[in-house]
């Protein structure tokens, strides 16, 4: 009887001991899992996030806006003749990016256009008047100028390298965000799309070979940055599509001026406080079709023909001729004059740069350099 307690003892005990295991076992394996959770919660994007949200600024700006009213008619046509111009200061905002430790600021023109005041808030909310340094319309960009010393800075990617589907986040100040949480707004999307044209815009902007994501971006994102899985900044957000009049939100169609042009631009604008667009090539060309290519018994029936070379021209001094069908510029296909001006600002051409034309002559083709000069 007495052995028989003993093994029931220790039988007990033994399970005891196990159910005690089991229980330590599973413990382990639970903290373990939730470990591994927790360290899953920090991906590429939120690295990305982290890394590039202390360089992100909100922009909020006071416009000058002009207006015509009448005060006694309020119709919109009559006061466009007959009203009186005043003008109004008027609160904006947008977002930007600082791409130097000495504080420089990128950011779109149409969120500092016609700005008498700019307050960058930095992440924090500490607050910094700005300084325009220089702005270019057509490509929609400014470089701004903030008093700081050694602050932190994103840095900029390779925009040629994009591939369509990967991650990318979009981050600024949507809808003046920033200024209640003092930090950027993060969403997340891909690359949609690349090397969009949209030509040239009512007021002037040519937005050329721009990045679509499906990152929402909303009213308050303009000059924010579009960043990589890298943490690098592949674009500055600029506009979107919507749905109607009526719905001025994200449907998931935004577009990004490529990073590599930025940089091209803010090095002028940093350098001349401007972009001079102006050019002469002393051309006079006219798009091609078949009705001209039978007249004139030339076999290319597209492209450009040429109509004219003044004397003493770039184009004259370049050897072209009347009769020339310049079908290339820069290695891409021509139709029309907008196809070589684009040609000319996706490769960022000034006065003085050479332009490549693909010219066929006599049925032969032919490589032709042609030096753009300054307007006289």
């Amino acid at each position: 009887m007495h052995k028989i307690y003993h093994l029931a003892v220790n039988s007990l005990l033994s399970m005891t001991f196990i159910v005690f295991g089991a229980a330590l076992l599973a413990q382990s394996t639970s903290s373990d899992v939730q470990g591994n959770v927790t360290a899953n919660r920090q991906t590429v994007i939120t690295k990305a996030v982290a890394e590039v949200s202390p360089a992100v600024v909100g922009v909020n700006v006071t416009q000058i806006k002009q207006y015509r009213t009448h005060p006694f008619v309020n119709d919109p046509l009559f006061n466009m003749f007959f009203g009186e111009t005043y003008r109004r200061k008027v609160p904006s905002l947008g977002s930007g990016i600082i791409v130097s430790p000495d504080g420089y600021v990128l950011t779109n023109y149409h969120v500092v256009e016609s700005a008498v005041e700019i307050i960058i808030t930095t992440a924090g909310g500490e607050q910094h008047k700005a300084e325009i340094i220089g702005s270019d319309q057509v490509t929609d960009l400014a470089l701004l100028k903030i008093d700081v010393k050694n602050h932190p800075y994103a840095k900029l990617g390779n925009s040629d390298d994009v591939v369509i589907g990967e991650w990318v986040v979009a981050l600024g100040n949507p809808f003046g965000l920033f200024d209640i949480s003092y930090q950027p707004t993060a969403t997340v999307g891909i690359i949609s799309g690349k090397h969009l044209d949209f030509g040239e815009q009512s007021k002037g902007q040519r937005y050329q070979d721009m990045i679509q994501t499906d990152a929402a971006i909303n009213g308050g994102n303009s000059g924010g940055p579009l960043v990589n899985a890298d943490g690098n900044v592949i674009g500055i957000n600029t506009f979107i599509f919507t749905s109607d009049r009526y719905n001025k939100g994200s449907i998931g169609i935004g577009f990004a001026i490529p990073i590599n042009r930025a940089k091209q631009i803010m090095a002028d604008l940093k350098k001349h406080g401007k972009i001079d667009w102006s050019f002469d090539t002393g051309l006079k060309i006219q798009a091609m079709d078949k009705s001209i290519a039978d007249a004139m018994n030339i076999k290319v029936d597209h492209g450009l023909i040429v109509t004219g070379v003044r004397d003493g021209s770039p184009a004259d001094k370049a050897g072209i001729k009347f009769g020339d069908v310049i079908t290339e510029a820069q290695g891409s296909p021509v139709q029309n004059e907008q196809d070589i001006f684009a040609a000319i600002q996706n490769n960022y051409l000034h006065a003085g740069d050479i332009l490549k034309l693909t010219v066929m002559r006599n049925e032969k083709p032919m490589t032709i350099n042609l030096k753009l000069e300054p307007v006289k």
